[in-house]
């Protein structure tokens, strides 16, 4: 695409429209939007202390290693079926819990759709395996 060049007439109706907002290429002196009250450490001096981004994605890591341990333990045989499913059902009932109860920022990767919507799903999953894990006859023998 290509851009008119100064003084020509599309770029003089183009900063018509433009006039309230800028005269001679610069900003009119006034008040920002969005800015309200300082934040208490810039009002104070001191700084606060930035929070470890490493541990943000630490509920998500948990669900992902017990679903994992949960599955490892569902392939070692008929014998585990009942157990891994169980182990599962609490994993996601688990999630639904931390969902529920952290703020979206501390989630990390359990919050993808609204809280109610995640809330709902993990717990349906979850009490779903429940009823069939404890519905589930261990092999005799």
């Amino acid at each position: 695409m290509r851009h008119a060049a100064p003084g020509s007439p599309q770029t003089q109706a183009g900063q018509a429209g433009q006039a309230g907002r800028r005269q001679g290429g610069r900003r009119r002196a006034g008040r920002r939007r969005g800015r309200g009250k300082l934040p208490s450490a810039a009002v104070e001096g001191t700084r606060e202390p930035a929070q470890p981004a490493r541990f943000e994605q630490l509920p998500y890591w948990l669900i992902v290693a017990g679903a994992c341990a949960s599955i490892a333990t569902i392939r070692l045989g008929t014998h585990d079926l009942k157990s891994g499913t169980l182990v599962l059902a609490g994993v996601l009932l688990i999630a639904a819990l931390a969902r529920l109860v952290l703020p979206d920022r501390r989630a990390g990767l359990l919050s993808s759709r609204r809280r109610w919507f995640d809330v709902v799903i993990f717990a349906a999953f979850g009490i779903g395996l429940l009823a069939a894990g404890l519905g589930v006859q261990a092999p005799v023998g």
